[in-house]
């Protein structure tokens, strides 16, 4: 095999194709890309896997000298792709030796057997799920995704999106047990009503692909009994179906409400990440008192970093409230959530916290509260009253 690369358009797809690999994998082939050539369309075919994900990518920015095929490593040769001095360099591999040539320096590197890499899996058996655009299937996947863990936890689901498609409609959903996240979109195509489970890992460098491609472009997804397929041009990745059950989610979205709130998005984003300043390191607690027709306060303490107030305008009806709640939770929520503003509901100081877009319903985050002593309220509240009656 003999190649004439040129560096811009196929290290993007090189680097697309490393990040699916199993660099501490005991089989070798796993931590290579696998390079299939064809001199008829001057083409080079990059396929990677770690067994869970797997990637096929259709690479330009080559030059078919001669075909072949081969197993790279990517500790090695990916490092001296990225370095090479020239913009234009030559590779070519004989028997299991590989050699790049960029202007007179000259590199020598071992390849791994083409026979060893595990055989990818196809879709041509695969029943048609969605076709949707990479812009939407973005905002969905992002926004359903910021409820769920990373961990290796119990039950599996935990770990996992819910990808649902119900008389048209697209959900993606994610539950860590505290929270639950929930976004909806609205496929160019569907087919029949189903769903699946993808593990958060998988799903995380879905969004970095949908990310790095034009937001028109069009997406289809397919799935079988182990596996789902996302089609993107001339890119397939697929991620393995995780086998567990996905909880009954509508079961829990409580419409119950006592108090209401429409707020700008950035100013609330601002206020809370000033009080983690404060309380990122003790309990990352932050305490809200909402009155209606009146302003929205934010306070947090530790005692050995201090404490601080945040006073924001919002827009509040229903009943008075104060609640207490972890401060990242309504960060990843208010984050995740797409436009200017945003509309909260709270059920009461022990019930759900319920973010929405103003107006819409095509997504959704809630999150619970934490446990507060009134005793507690009552005595932060005649300490600050103390101070305030304090002579200079």
């Amino acid at each position: 095999m003999r190649l004439q690369i040129s560096k811009g358009e196929f290290m993007k797809n090189w680097q697309v194709a490393e990040r699916s690999t199993s660099p501490k994998s005991t089989i070798n082939s796993l931590t290579g890309v696998l390079l299939r050539t064809s001199d008829a369309d001057n083409t080079v075919l990059l396929e990677a896997t770690d067994l869970k994900t797997s990637i096929k990518c259709v690479s330009q920015g080559v030059l078919v000298e001669e075909e072949g095929e081969a197993v790279l490593p990517v500790k090695l040769v990916g490092e001296l792709f990225k370095k090479a001095p020239t913009n234009v360099f030559t590779v070519s591999i004989t028997d299991g030796k590989g050699t790049i040539i960029a202007g007179r320096n000259r590199y020598r590197f071992t390849t791994y057997a083409p026979r060893e890499f595990p055989k990818l899996p196809v879709s041509e058996s695969a029943s048609f799920f969605c076709a949707t655009t990479a812009s939407e299937l973005l905002r969905a996947v992002s926004e359903g995704t910021v409820a769920c863990t990373t961990g290796e936890e119990f039950p599996k689901y935990l770990g996992t999106a819910f990808f649902q498609l119900r008389d048209g409609e697209m959900r993606v959903v994610a539950t860590d047990g505290r929270r639950l996240s929930l976004s909806k979109c609205q496929p160019v195509r569907s087919g029949e009503n189903h769903d699946f489970l993808l593990p958060i890992a998988g799903v995380r460098e879905l969004q970095r692909l949908l990310a790095a491609i034009d937001g028109e472009s069009p997406i289809e997804v397919l799935m079988e009994s182990t596996l789902v397929f996302f089609q993107m041009g001339s890119m397939e990745f697929s991620v393995r179906r995780v086998d567990a059950a996905f909880p009954n989610y509508e079961n829990i979205l409580n419409p119950q409400t006592t108090t209401t709130m429409d707020i700008d998005r950035h100013d609330l984003i601002g206020a809370l990440e000033r009080v983690d300043v404060i309380v990122r390191d003790f309990s990352r607690m932050v305490l809200i008192r909402l009155s209606p027709e009146g302003d929205l306060v934010l306070t947090g303490k530790a005692p050995e970093t201090g404490a601080v107030e945040e006073i924001l305008d919002a827009k509040i009806e229903g009943e008075s409230l104060t609640v207490a709640f972890n401060v990242a939770f309504l960060l990843e929520g208010l984050k995740a959530l797409y436009g200017d503003r945003v509309f909260i509901s709270f059920n009461g100081p022990d019930g759900q916290m319920t973010m929405l877009r103003p107006g819409e319903k095509d997504f959704l985050y809630m999150a619970m509260p934490i446990k507060i002593n009134p005793n507690e309220i009552l005595r932060d509240e005649m300490d600050e009253e103390d101070e305030a009656e304090m002579p200079d």
